[in-house]
């Protein structure tokens, strides 16, 4: 069923925002070459009165599917530019996606020598050149890069973790405090790419040069880091063979269920709930008393499984997790929106008591990324700039896994391109990723200067 690649964006209900205009969206322009689908954009002067369910019913009946929903208009992917849509909202912009040709040009070898120079970050990759990248990276830099075996996912393939640290040895040399640990994780939906690419530009970005502009390396001395780039290896490929928005994983969830799949991100240990909420259009998460009575649906995108870590995936990460020491960091990478969250995802009204730590962190890391190419994020809880969703990772890893500075960030853009973010943007989304990633370092080790980062909170609440 097509209305299962549905994803609502209320961009309403942004908090805590560092730039306004993080909340606008740009019309589509619509460039020549060749198409995988029309993105075309219709207006409305508002969603109040219309059910996500009119939307899906009429996304399918129009053969067509729902990209994003903001505070104005409605984004719909169509097969063909002279399909329409059966609602009385005028068609504002289109735009051509990007053919699999465009986001993917395999050159047969790349550079990975210098963070800079090297064409690896100009394209999106398929599962196996990003396997060919982890070994590489592992044995070029032996002293430094550890390969640790998660387990194996739904469809039987290998789940790999990088471990990038100086050593112990290095550590005593530079008479440093404990280290602490540092994980990073990609797209747990399959269809972000994005978040995958970034996850390898971090990585490229901790072993370069400390020379090199975006370079990470210098926070070896302070911090292990723990790198997932495909949490979602059977949902990656499938993105790339069959379905291009595919969101869940691959697993078989019932021998007679017609459906497939399990969404990742609802499936963490931590007030998970079997019910299946549909997102809400309005960022209020009790709409309707028939939506909060949903039964979960194995054929909707935001099917939680029978129970947590049922996923493999998940429980993999999970295990990984507990056998590591001194975790003070966790992001997890997502697309799309140019947000940075704090837990909590199951509700709205409830804050982690490190609410205000993890805020003016998250503040500082939003003006470190503007600082970069001039991209603005909104900051807040999950569920405040999203929607109401139980058994997120980012709150486990708060609340179960004990790490204080846990974020969601939602890399580029805001709904212009969507998951099909060009090719081209993988390369500055990387280093204002990696300015994020150095302030938020910074921060948790205490290295910023007390007034420096005095100075960049307050430039954010435009208190100075």
């Amino acid at each position: 069923m097509l209305w299962r690649s549905l994803v609502f964006v209320s961009c309403a209900s942004f908090v805590y925002s560092s730039s306004s205009s993080a909340n606008e969206q740009q019309l589509f322009v619509t460039p020549s070459g060749p198409s995988q689908g029309v993105l075309k954009r219709y207006a409305f002067p508002r969603l109040q009165g219309l059910r996500p369910e009119d939307l899906l019913e009429q996304a399918e009946a129009s053969d067509a599917t729902i990209w994003a929903v903001g505070p104005s208009h409605v984004d719909v992917v169509f097969q063909s530019p002279g399909q329409r849509w059966d609602l009385p909202y005028s068609e504002v912009g289109s735009l051509s996606l990007n053919s699999l040709e465009d986001l993917h040009r395999y050159t047969g070898q790349w550079d990975l020598g210098s963070l800079s120079n090297s064409t690896y970050h100009s394209v999106y990759h398929p599962l196996y050149e990003i396997e060919g990248f982890v070994e590489t990276v592992a044995r070029t830099h032996p002293h430094l890069v550890q390969l640790v075996n998660l387990g194996h996912s739904a469809e039987g393939r290998e789940m790999t973790a990088m471990r990038i640290s100086r050593g112990d040895d290095a550590l005593r040399k530079t008479s440093r405090k404990e280290k602490v640990g540092f994980v990073l994780t990609g797209a747990q939906h399959a269809r972000e790419w994005i978040a995958t690419s970034t996850a390898l530009y971090l990585t490229h970005a901790l072993l370069a040069d400390e020379a090199e502009d975006f370079g990470l390396s210098s926070w070896l001395d302070y911090f292990d880091f723990y790198i997932i780039p495909v949490p979602n290896p059977d949902g990656y490929v499938h993105t790339w063979n069959q379905d291009r928005l595919w969101y869940k994983n691959r697993q078989i969830v019932g021998p007679a269920e017609k459906c497939v799949g399990v969404d990742m991100n609802r499936n963490w240990g931590h007030k998970w709930k079997s019910k299946s909420h549909l997102p809400s259009l309005t960022g209020d998460a009790n709409v309707t008393s028939s939506n909060k009575q949903r039964e979960a649906d194995p054929c909707s995108p935001w099917y939680p499984g029978h129970r947590p870590f049922e996923a493999p995936e998940v429980n993999n990460i999970a295990n990984f997790i507990t056998t590591l020491p001194s975790l003070k960091a966790y992001v997890d990478l997502r697309s799309y929106g140019q947000m940075l969250s704090t837990p909590y995802s199951f509700s709205c009204k409830k804050y982690p008591k490190d609410a205000e730590d993890l805020l003016e962190a998250a503040l500082g890391a939003a003006h470190a990324i503007k600082q970069i190419h001039g991209t603005p994020f909104t900051t807040g809880s999950l569920c405040e700039q999203l929607y109401k969703a139980s058994g997120n990772v980012v709150d486990y890893m708060y609340a179960k896994a004990g790490i204080k500075f846990s974020y969601s960030v939602h890399l580029r853009d805001t709904g212009t391109y969507g998951f099909s973010l060009p090719a081209q943007w993988i390369r500055p989304v990387g280093e204002e990723t990696s300015s994020m990633i150095h302030f938020l370092a910074g921060f948790i080790s205490g290295r910023n200067k007390k007034g420096r980062q005095c100075n960049i909170v307050c430039s954010v609440w435009s208190c100075l």
